[in-house]
């Protein structure tokens, strides 16, 4: 009987869950870091090499394998380039959290957007004529 109560009770936190925020298609994507800017070059070489391997896990695994036997003098071109690229990102999050529509609201003390907030100001000037 207890296990029939806990998963009554477990079925009722299930149905509470709230669905996830979305995702705006504007926000620049992060930057690779430098083992995937690395894994890049590393997956075209590995299936001239490789032809009949097929499995990503493999592919990954041997990719690890490289990278972890590599000298920092190795990795220091994928350092170089990753750093390059996360450099570009920051200019491109500035630019995004900075404009003035369309970016996240500034303040933090409303979730409305811009719009709405004028929208309601505007409703509210028109009902006191």
């Amino acid at each position: 009987m207890k296990a029939r109560a806990r998963s009554s009770r477990g079925d009722a936190r299930l149905s509470v869950r709230k669905s996830k925020a979305e995702k705006d298609p504007n926000k620049p994507k992060r930057p690779p870091s430098a083992f995937f800017v690395f894994m890049e070059g590393f997956r075209k070489d590995y299936k001239e090499k490789h032809p009949n391997v097929k499995q990503v896990s493999v592919i990954g695994k041997a990719g690890g394998d490289k990278w972890k036997s590599m000298s920092d003098a190795e990795k220091a071109p994928f350092v170089a380039k990753a750093e390059k690229l996360k450099a570009e990102y920051n200019k491109k999050m500035d630019t995004y959290n900075n404009k003035p529509s369309g970016g996240p609201v500034a303040s933090g003390d409303s979730d409305k957007s811009k719009s709405e907030v004028n929208d309601e100001d505007e409703g509210s000037v028109e009902g006191d004529e």
